[in-house]
This record gives structure tokens, C-alpha cells and sequence, in this order.
């Protein structure tokens, strides 16, 4: 389970700073990397602040439910109960969000590197449902580039863990 935490975090920082770097416009090298470090120190103390209340959050809860009042009482239990609930929601919408911002920087970095023909497919398949949804063009386009991101995200994901998986398998020469 910390292997997991860890694996997320990196991921999750990963996608921060590429994201960050992107959008830095300047051009010098000190102005960049001052920017990434004051993100990246930013970014690390409300992730870690937000975790730390959310791990507390059942101690809370149980001391609560020996408070005193009832209301008291009932809201700790409620945090006792719905934590586990609460953390399954967060990892799968964490997971779904990785896959997401994972995939759009992958778009977006292939056409960077000159190949726009995922990028642009994307963006002409979200263009003409756009046109179809009427009233709803802007979210029916933003909900496809997002869905059309978490795919390649999962797709890359998906051979990434097969070939990883069968590195693994391979009998160790000695």
C-alpha cells in the first residue's frame, strides 16, 4: 500500500511540474527552475496538509464518537464509517485523474515532437460533437478530449505494465 502512495505521488508530481514547466513563459533557465521549485514546495505542502488531515480524519472521528454531545457523537461515527468510503471514492478518482492528465500530456507532448495526428483527431472529433450537442458544445467538447486523454493514458499505462511484466518473468542469467 505505501509502494502504491509513493508510485501515485511520483506520478501525481510528475504531472505537476510538466504542466508547470509548460506553462512557464519565460525563457531563461534560473527564472524556469525558480518557478518549478516554488511549485514544486507549494505543491508538496498542501498535498501532504490534505493528506495528513485525511489520515487524522478517523482519529477525529473516533474521538468524537466518545465526545460528549450527541451531535458530537454522530458526526464521529459518520467519520468513522465513511472514511473507508471516502479513500475508495479518492483512489478511484485519483486513478481516473492520473490517467487523464497522464494521457493529455502524452497528446500533447507527441505533438510537440511533431506528430499532431493524435492531437488533432482529438481535437476534431471534440469539434464536431461540439457541433451536435448545441447548447452543450463546450462541455460535450471538453468531456470528449478528456475521455479521449484518460484512453491513451490507460493504453499506454496497459503496455507499459505488460512489458514491465514480462521483463520480470524473464529467468535471470548468471
Amino acid at each position: 500500500m505505501v509502494s502504491g502512495a509513493i508510485r501515485t505521488d511520483f506520478i501525481l508530481s510528475a504531472e505537476i511540474m510538466a504542466i508547470s514547466l509548460a506553462t512557464i513563459e519565460a525563457d531563461d533557465l534560473v527564472t524556469r527552475a525558480i518557478v518549478l521549485a516554488a511549485v514544486g514546495i507549494a505543491i508538496t505542502i498542501a498535498v501532504y496538509g490534505v493528506v495528513a488531515l485525511i489520515v487524522k480524519a478517523d482519529d477525529i472521528g473516533a474521538a468524537m464518537a466518545r465526545g460528549r454531545g450527541a451531535a458530537t457523537r454522530a458526526i464521529g461515527r459518520a467519520l468513522v464509517v465513511g472514511m473507508p468510503r471516502f479513500l475508495a471514492l479518492l483512489s478511484l478518482v485519483g486513478t481516473v485523474a492520473m490517467l487523464w492528465v497522464g494521457g493529455g500530456i502524452l497528446i500533447h507532448g507527441v505533438a510537440a515532437f511533431g506528430w499532431h495526428a493524435p492531437e488533432d483527431l482529438i481535437h476534431d472529433f471534440a469539434h464536431t460533437l461540439a457541433v451536435v450537442a448545441g447548447a452543450l458544445e463546450a462541455a460535450a467538447a471538453w468531456l470528449l478530449t478528456a475521455l479521449a486523454s484518460g484512453v491513451v493514458g490507460f493504453g499506454i499505462g496497459a503496455a507499459i505494465l505488460g512489458v514491465l511484466g514480462l521483463v520480470r518473468r524473464q529467468p535471470a542469467h548468471g
